[in-house]
């Protein structure tokens, strides 16, 4: 246990959680001593800067402490804490789930922008609250996609898979947290595969008006490069799609071709080399407006598609 100084105020505690850090060399290390002492201490960001003379009790340094020395270990600071903020929501983090990047964000606002422009193309407001839209998010993890759409289109239904009940599990609590348990039906499924069932009526292959997915696209050969983190820390069959990376959008895209309908939407975020290996997969005969967003550091990052009217036997 390490020893705590004559001062223990937040100013010290922080000085010397950042020098474990730094020695470490953990990154982005100063914000991850401030949000494990928020943490220990149940307060805000707001409040740490407003108190850098408060003292802290022995046994919250104490456990400040034993948390730094496991983020020094390498633990991901949203395990220490048990949550990350994603599209303005907290989640619940476990290790059997994704942590939810910033990135995944341009995977709701392209989905958002893309029924918003089909709406337009068919005459109605293009502001709606989803009502009669049934959409899939495939791979949920914590459920943040599936969670943040359904705070965004209400009168929308939902389905989430994913291959991990683990996973589920956490996204169930998610969902429960925001409210919205009751628009999302989450299902234990490989990809699209529980859309074999009387979820999708018998009568029509084309169901689903937009499916959204953020699936493994990390090839097993890059595992060495990854950041101890990730590789060490969070769940493989979240992390990694194949050998080189990008071998589940093949079934994925092949899938979606057969649940979605006319016109129906498929929004898949790509990993930071993927595109050349996906966008070959999308053939005209098929899929139409199909459009590519780079994240912020102009990354190609989402890929969209519409599903073109022809029948796939």
């Amino acid at each position: 246990m390490i020893e705590l100084s004559l001062d223990n105020s937040v100013r010290s505690l922080l000085k010397r959680g950042i020098a474990q850090l730094r020695e470490a060399h953990t990154p982005s290390l100063t914000l991850a001593a401030e949000l494990l002492l928020l943490h220990v201490l149940g307060r805000n960001r707001t409040w740490l800067y407003a108190h850098p003379e408060e003292v802290i009790a022995d046994a919250d340094g104490h456990r400040f402490f034993d948390l730094i020395a496991r983020r020094a270990a390498g633990e991901p600071t949203q395990h220490l804490t048990g949550k990350q903020e994603f599209w303005g929501l907290e989640f619940e983090v476990t290790p059997d789930v994704l942590i939810p990047r910033p990135e995944t964000e341009h995977v709701i606002e392209v989905a958002l922008d893309r029924l918003a422009l089909r709406e337009l193309r068919a005459g109605r407001p293009q502001k709606s609250p989803g009502e009669g839209l049934q959409i899939a998010d495939i791979g949920t993890g914590s459920g943040c996609i599936a969670i943040a759409l359904a705070k965004e289109l209400p009168a929308a239904n939902f389905c989430a898979t994913d291959i991990s009940p683990a996973a589920l599990a956490v996204a169930k609590r998610n969902a429960r947290r925001h409210e919205v348990a009751d628009h999302i039906r989450f299902r234990e499924s490989n990809l699209l595969d529980a859309f074999r069932s009387p979820l999708v009526p018998r009568h029509s292959p084309f169901s689903l008006d937009l499916i959204v997915s953020n699936p493994p696209y990390i090839g097993r050969r890059e595992a060495a490069a990854l950041p101890r983190e990730v590789r060490d820390h969070e769940p493989e069959s979240a992390l990694y799609g194949g050998e080189e990376g990008y071998e589940l959008y093949a079934p994925l895209i092949t899938q979606a071709a057969k649940l979605l309908k006319p016109g129906g939407i498929l929004v898949l975020e790509l990993g930071h080399n993927s595109l050349p290996a996906v966008q070959p997969l999308f053939d005209a005969a098929t899929w139409a407006n199909i459009g590519i967003t780079n994240d912020l550091a102009g990354i190609p990052r989402v890929l969209a598609a519409e599903r073109v009217s022809v029948e796939i036997s």
